[in-house]
This record gives C-alpha cells, structure tokens and sequence, in this order.
C-alpha cells in the first residue's frame, strides 16, 4: 500500500527516499512484539508536556536557557517556538529532557517528534555532530549532520516496552571543534493506546455494518469541503458498546492547534478531546450498545486538504482526498485499535461499510470517488456527484480539472483514468489498458472484481508511488505500479487486515499478485535475502518499520512476495492458485490474519510447513 516510491514499483525498485535515523537494534522497545494484549485499561494519552515549546520552558530541563527559544535563525514546525539544540561551531553539548509516565494497561506507545538539521559541515561521509534521543538510559535513534535536510522529518519511535514507567525522555545534540549542526526540534508527542477497555469476551470485531451517508460541498478549487456526516452500525459483541472512536486520520498532516478534519457538532454521543495526536476521537454513547442494538453518530465535518502530492494533498489545482472522512476504529478481542498514523505504509483497519457520498462542487472540477458516481446539475455552474459503495472499507476521491479517458475490460468492469496536466495522451493510454489488463488478471485468480467500476487517479508528482483505496487507486506512470495498486482491491479491499500490525498480509500479498500478473516467477528470488538482525521478520508491524524505514520495503514487500513464491513451489501451483482463491472466498470482506493463512496453507499440504515459516519468519 503506502510507498515511499518503492513501494508502488515493486520491491526491487530503488530506494528514493533516505533514512535519517540509526535506530538501535536490541533495544526494549524493539524487541516488544507487536500484539494488541493490554493487561489493564487504558485512557488514550499524550504524554509528553509542552511538546511544541508554546508555553515557555516548563517542565523541560534544558542545559541553557536558550535551548527552548523563538530567536531567528530557525523556525518552529507549529507555531512559534521550537528547541535549538548545539549551531556553535566549536565543541558544544547541548540536552533536553523531561520526565514522562507511561500509562500501564496501554499496549502501544509512540514517540514522535519533527526534527530539522541544517550543517556547514561539508562531508558526505562522517559523522561529526550528533543528537541522541533516549528513554531512560535506552538510547532510542541517532542522527547527524548526514541527515540534514531542508525541513522538518517527522520521527516516529515505539517506546511501548516502557508502559507502566515513569521515565526521563531526553535528548543530546554534541558538537565537534568546528563547523555548525543545527538539531532543531518541535511537536514532540508520546501518544498512547490500545487496551482502552477490558477485553471483550469474544473475539467478535465491532461496531459492525457501518453505513456512512455523507454530503460534502466544495469552493471553487476542491481543496475546502464542508458538511455533515452520519454512521450507523450495530454492535457485534456480547460485550456492550460504552463508546466508539471516529479515526480522523489525516489530521497527521496539521497539528491539533489547526487540524485539517474538523468535527464539531456531534449526535449520538458526547465528544471527547481527540487523542492519539488527533486522529483518534472518543465518543461515548448515552446508553451502552448491547450486543444486536445499533446506533447513529452524526457530526459536521470540514475538510482543508492540504499542498502537496500526497494521498491526501493538492498538487496544483488536482487535490488528492485519501482517508478524509471519519471511519469507524475497530474493537476486537485485544480492546481498541487505536494505533498512530504511519507515513511510511498505513494503519488503517477497519471492517467492510456501505457509503453514499454527496459532493457538490464546480462543474469545472472532475470528481472521481470509491464506488459508483452519477452526475446531476447542481447550483448555477455546479454538479453534484453522488458515489456509492457497497462493503468497502473506506472512501477516497479527487477533485481537479483532469482528463478523463474510459474503457471496460474484457471481463465487463468499466476502467477509468484520471489525468493531471502533464501526462501524455499515450501514457494515459497505456494506463488505461494496464488497469484493464490487470483488474481481469486478478479476478481469474482471486474472484470478479466487485466494486463496479474501477478509478485511476495518475499524476507522476506522487512521491510515494501509488496508493491504493476500494475502486480507486493513486499511480504514477508505471505498469508495475498500477498493476500491485490494483491488486490492492483484493489483498486489503476484499480481504481486509490490521494494516499496523500485519503489513505483509496485504503488500506482499498484493506484489506476489503483480508477479503472476506480469508473468514472473520469482525464481531463485528467497536467494539473495540477507536479514539485518535477529528481530527483523515479514510478519512485523509498523512500528517495527517506522524504526527500520529503510527496511520495510526490502522486507514486506520484496522477501514477503518471495516466501509465497516459495510457498508455491512446496505447494505446487495448482494448490497455491486454489489455496489463494479459497481463501479470498473465505474471508471476502472480512479480516485475515496470518495465524488464518497459515493454517489454511498447511491444510492444502501434506508437508509440514513448520520449519517454512521459521526460514521464512513468518510469525503469528
């Protein structure tokens, strides 16, 4: 799914994006296994105090006064202060620190902070200037003047082995004898979450059979929307519903103090302050949902998406709108999944919903959306949009002035390419049929594209590479691309997963697609594998990658497809192909994970894969 760029070209492809930290292995926070089993209830929490350094100096201890500052010569991430750390120029030691307790009974905890590095220093090679951050006496990551760069890298660290502690979180920046290093820092979080209620008594996911009804307008250039939203759903579980959370996911692109998904004016509930640096919001029920009750949450909702070419973000006058609208979390038996927001993949987990969206906005501006759209007059030089969708596990659009080309495949799913200003008619073209080409190729082997009709949003700006969402998908120009996007719809669109916690279930699934896809083999690919520590698995979370960025794609994407290249020549590939098949029917718009895969491959062989999985590591 998400990308730096290597990841909607395949797990070969070139690393573009580089890795500013050193992140320590063997560390606690490390080697905590990624599970969802808190001991004890947890209250979401951010932790740290004055993280963004606008309410003067207290509690941090810095070494001097002017640590914590708003002087020119640097600028804040938010607002106006931030913490300047070492920028002399001759042997300099400069430290941060504040004490921080860590709720017990919460069984994810992340460390966050945005840091720019600016140096005079010269090499390409040596590290002469240093900032250490540490958690008691752990040292967490290290970075130096070879990670300067031109502004703010958000940091994102798992510190969940420390809760239950009270702790000092700090940070060291030394210097050399000579030329500056900069270690400027702002925004520092430690968000909590997961375990936020006793278990339930049954593994039973819920709230079940969300149904969202949402009505949007826009100005004039698509990138401010603003209406009202409603989700019905029912509560599964024996255990009674006390509250919901609404993930607001792309408020990671903003700060709390201006958030780019607003929520006022919530029905059904009472609104908590959002949590989990603002994606997540609380809303307790009046009554507790018992177990076949439903109920209906209503909330006024502003959307200002942002610059940028992302999947949420606007390049130019083309806005990109991925996870915008609030969706539901999920609660199983390890309590809520509350688990922060990853730029380097997703976090995104939630069960299969019916949508009905309304857009109203200029007739200037093409609205592509997840689903089935219908265009109707709207206002003087207005259209309204009405998409619909049914069992998708969220909702996407674009808005922009592109061009639009159409086509259906040979199998009967209409196919349509959205184009930015820039792509060639022939590039456009060829897109076109790639995604007809491809959403046929994985139906065969998978089951027929539900969905109804099938959008590609194509802009070669796209820093990540592609991005996938239920009938709808982001690329570059890239065959390949688009291809392992698509086979998204399946591998995380039909056949859901915790994205966090089990990355590999849907991106090597998904690049394991693109080969049969695209006629290759894998042969011989398990061959060149290297493992860069004893703790480095397929099968590990976000978390885990965020703290190894520079491994995830390597790792999940490129070893990932090559065990189940592997697992096909054990198999043989008429089993594999009817093992892949049968299980997409077996869990079509449910959940996967991979204790469930594996027993479903052992059960197609005689040969006992115990060891498979060992070689593989392939845990879980």
């Amino acid at each position: 799914m998400r990308t730096t760029p290597h990841k909607a070209l395949g797990a070969g492809a070139t690393a573009v994006v580089a890795v500013a930290a050193l992140v320590l292995s063997g560390t606690p926070a490390l080697a905590r296994p990624a599970t969802h089993h808190a001991a004890a209830a947890c209250t979401p929490a951010q932790v740290v105090a004055n993280g963004g350094f606008e309410s003067g100096t207290s509690p941090w201890t810095a070494s001097t006064s002017s640590v914590i500052t708003s002087r020119s010569g640097e600028t804040a991430h938010g607002g106006t202060s931030y913490a300047w750390l070492d920028g002399v120029g001759s042997t300099h030691t400069d430290t941060l620190s504040q004490s921080v307790t860590v709720p017990a009974g919460c069984d994810a905890a992340t460390l966050t902070f945005w840091l720019h590095i600016d140096t005079a220093e010269t090499t390409s090679s040596t590290a002469y200037d240093k900032l250490t951050a540490r958690i008691g006496n752990t040292t967490l990551a290290t970075y130096s003047n070879l990670d300067k760069n031109s502004g703010y890298v958000r940091k994102s660290i798992d510190v969940s082995a420390y809760a239950g502690q009270t702790v000092s979180l700090s940070f060291t920046g030394t210097e050399d004898s000579s030329l500056q290093t900069s270690f400027v820092l702002d925004d520092i979080a430690l968000d909590t979450s997961g375990g936020t209620a006793p278990p339930p008594a049954d593994s039973t996911r819920t709230p079940a059979a969300p149904s969202y009804t949402v009505n949007l307008s826009s100005d004039t250039s698509g990138t401010v929307w603003n209406g009202h939203e409603s989700v019905s759903f029912t509560n599964a579980s024996a255990s009674a519903l006390n509250e919901v959370y609404l993930r607001l996911w792309d408020n990671y692109h903003g700060t709390c103090d201006a958030m780019p998904i607003r929520v006022t004016n919530v029905t059904g509930g009472t609104a908590e302050a959002p949590s989990v640096a603002c994606t997540a919001l609380k809303v307790d029920l009046p009554t507790p949902l018992a177990q076949g009750q439903s109920a209906t949450i209503g909330l006024d909702l502003a959307i200002t998406v942002p610059s940028g070419a992302d999947r949420f973000g606007h390049d130019g006058a083309f806005s990109f709108i991925g996870n915008a609208l609030p969706v539901l979390a999920v609660r199983d038996s390890a309590g809520w999944h509350l688990d922060p927001y990853t730029d380097n993949g997703e976090s995104f987990y939630s069960l299969a919903a019916d949508f009905k969206v309304t857009l109203d906005h200029p007739s200037s501006l093409l609205v592509p959306a997840t689903g089935t759209s219908t265009d109707t007059p709207g206002s003087s030089g207005r259209t309204v949009t009405t998409a619909t969708a049914s069992k998708v596990r969220d909702f996407a659009w674009a808005a922009g002035p592109f061009t639009k080309i159409s086509g259906t495949s040979p199998a009967g799913v209409a196919v349509n390419v959205y184009s930015v200003s820039g792509i060639s008619s022939s590039s456009a073209q060829s897109m076109l049929s790639t995604a007809k080409t491809a959403v046929d190729a994985h139906a065969a082997r998978f089951g027929a594209y539900p969905y109804g009709e099938l959008d590609a949003v194509i802009d070669n700006n796209y820093w990540f590479g592609g991005m996938e969402y239920p009938g709808f998908v982001l690329d570059l120009v890239s065959s390949t691309a688009l291809t392992h996007e698509i086979g998204h719809q399946w591998w995380y669109g039909i056949v859901g997963d915790d994205e966090y916690n089990g990355p590999w279930l849907d991106e090597a699934f998904a690049d394991y697609s693109t080969d049969l896809a695209l006629g290759k083999t894998g042969t011989n690919c398990w061959n060149s594998v290297s493992w860069a520590s004893s703790a480095e698995k397929i099968t590990n979370s976000m978390a885990y990658w965020d703290a190894h960025s520079s491994r995830y794609s390597t790792v999940v994407y490129g070893y990932g497809k090559c065990a189940l290249h592997d697992l096909r020549r054990v198999l043989g590939d008429t089993a594999m192909g009817k093992l892949l098949k049968d299980y997409a029917a077996a869990h079509w718009y449910g959940v996967s994970t991979t204790a469930e895969f594996k027993a479903a491959a052992q059960a197609a062989t005689s040969t006992d894969l115990t060891s498979f999985w060992t070689q593989h590591r392939i845990d879980g």
